[in-house]
């Protein structure tokens, strides 16, 4: 059986090597290359990505890897590692310090560990499954405010609500909370985990994105979600809340699902 602290304790280590080579890069002057569906990715993805692969495969060379850059190696291993090599391209292009290095692992198809690392702040929050959450190594925990109107909402982009038809969900969102704010992709959800904020919605989430941040919302006393209410990082959307504004959050989404039938 797979030791989940062994696991964690690799996974923030290897973390910290791929982080500190986005920082080779990070507001230097660098290519810009747009993938297929548009999106951007430089040099610094792409050794980063290569370099968290190299640190993994050396110490167990029989575990799975999926990475947004690079693909799936090994992919009958009950044990996946999933890569987002920098989480926030767009913010690390601009030399915004706000981007991510994510590990996340799986254990027969179930995250079990996961790490946001912002190398350029140097912030990191990790977390096990059964073993708590920390961030920069102390206990952390989410914000247990219960009232909608009292919260501060996080996403990453506007439009990304228009394109996918989550428009109307984002407005009552909008409307219902305190402050709404774009510190996004991952650090947003990291800011949910250690109180800093309380919801954080993507509309638009992959794997990758993903897999690191289920067991260290959860971990943290959150909560997080796809917009059916399912735990889950396969849906392709998700949100981080405390378990307070979780049911209410999920009527907000029920509600819109309902009118869109």
């Amino acid at each position: 059986m797979a030791d989940i602290k062994e696991l964690l304790d690799a996974a923030v280590e290897i973390a910290r090597i791929g982080g500190a080579n986005t920082l080779k890069y990070f507001q230097k002057d660098f290519e810009v290359i747009s993938k297929a569906d548009d999106s951007p990715v430089t040099i610094a993805d792409k050794t980063t990505e290569q370099i968290i692969r190299e640190e993994i495969l050396k110490r167990y060379p029989d575990h799975g890897i999926i990475g947004e850059e690079y693909g799936r190696t090994n992919e009958d291993s009950s044990i996946q590692w999933v890569l987002d090599p920098i989480d926030g391209t767009k913010s690390f292009i601009h030399g915004v310090p706000f981007y991510t290095t994510l590990i996340g692992i799986m254990i027969d198809n179930e995250p079990q560990v996961g790490v946001i690392y912002a190398p350029a702040l140097d912030e990191m929050c990790a977390a096990g499954i059964g073993l708590g959450a920390t961030f920069n190594g102390k206990p952390c925990k989410v914000k247990e405010t219960s009232e909608l109107k009292d919260s501060t909402l996080l996403v990453t982009e506007i439009k990304r609500f228009q394109d996918c038809g989550m428009q109307p969900q984002f407005q009552e969102l909008l409307e219902k909370t305190k402050i709404h704010r774009t510190w996004g992709d991952a650090y947003g959800h990291m800011m949910v985990a250690i109180g800093r904020a309380e919801i954080m919605f993507d509309p638009i989430l992959n794997i990758w994105d993903a897999a690191a941040l289920l067991p260290v919302v959860k971990e943290s006393g959150g909560v997080f979600s796809d917009t059916t209410g399912v735990e889950t990082i396969h849906s392709g959307n998700g949100f981080s809340t405390n378990k307070a504004l979780y049911p209410k959050l999920k009527a907000i989404f029920e509600s819109h699902a309902k009118n869109d039938q």
